[in-house]
C-alpha cells in the first residue's frame, strides 16, 4: 500500500490498480487544495466542503464508489464500517464518521474531523489498528495532545496525522516523543513492515 497526503484531512491510499480516499476536499473548499486525483471509492466522513470532495475524485476511468455516513460496507475487494461520532468542524456541531476500512491485508482506522475524545464502544472493542489516521489540529477538532492520547490508547502500530499546521505538528510530535521525526513524500508499506511497530508517527507532506 502506498500512502499519500493531499491537504486537509485528505489522504490516498493505494495498491495494486485500486484507490481510496480518504476525505476528498472539494472543489467549494476554501480553506484546502481540491483533490487532483481520480479514485476508485472515496470515504467521506463529514458533510462539509472541505471534505466532501468526493464527485471531484474523478479522472479518466476513475469514477469513484461514494461511502458516507455509519454503516458496512464491501466494495472493491474491500471491507469497511463507519461508526457515527461528533464534529466541531467550522464552529458547528456536525456528526462525523470514523471508518475502519480492510484493504491490502491491512487496517486502517481514519478518524475524520473527530472532536471528541470519546469513541463509540463498537471503535473501542476492535483490534487495534494497524494504521490510524488522525485529526491533530484545526476548528472544531482534536488538539495535538488529545489525539495524542487517543492514539496511543487505540494501540495503533502507525499513526498518520493530519489536518496539521506547523505549530499543531510541533506540539504532536513532542506528545509523542518524535521530535525528531522528519516529513516524508509517501508511506509504502506491507503487512511485513508492520511487525514490532507501537505508535510509530508518519508525517506525510503535503
Amino acid at each position: 500500500m502506498i500512502l499519500t497526503y493531499h491537504d486537509g484531512a485528505c489522504i490516498k491510499a493505494s495498491a495494486g490498480e485500486t484507490t481510496l480516499v480518504f476525505g476528498p476536499v472539494s472543489k467549494q473548499s476554501k480553506n484546502f487544495r481540491p483533490v487532483n486525483f481520480g479514485a476508485d471509492v472515496a470515504f467521506v466522513s463529514l458533510n462539509h466542503r472541505d471534505m466532501n470532495g468526493a464527485d471531484d475524485a474523478t479522472r479518466g476511468d476513475k469514477k469513484p464508489f461514494s461511502i458516507s455516513g455509519p454503516g458496512e460496507y464491501e466494495v472493491q475487494e474491500m471491507t469497511a464500517a463507519g461508526f457515527g461520532s461528533v464534529s466541531r468542524w467550522d464552529g458547528d456541531q456536525r456528526t462525523n464518521t470514523i471508518y475502519a476500512v480492510r484493504f491490502d491485508d491491512m487496517s486502517i482506522l481514519y478518524m475524520g474531523a473527530q472532536g471528541d475524545t470519546e469513541l463509540p464502544k463498537e471503535v473501542l472493542e476492535m483490534d487495534a489498528p494497524d494504521i490510524l489516521i488522525i485529526s491533530i489540529g484545526g476548528s472544531g477538532v482534536l488538539s495535538p495532545a488529545e489525539a495524542q492520547k487517543l492514539a496511543v490508547s487505540l494501540e495503533a502500530k502507525v499513526v498518520i496525522p493530519v489536518l496539521y499546521d506547523s505549530s499543531t505538528l510541533t506540539q504532536f510530535l513532542k506528545e509523542a516523543g518524535a521530535d525528531d521525526v522528519v516529513s516524508v513524500e509517501k508511506l509504502t508499506i506491507k503487512p511485513r513492515d508492520l511487525v514490532g511497530k507501537e505508535n510509530d508517527v508518519v508525517v506525510l507532506a503535503s
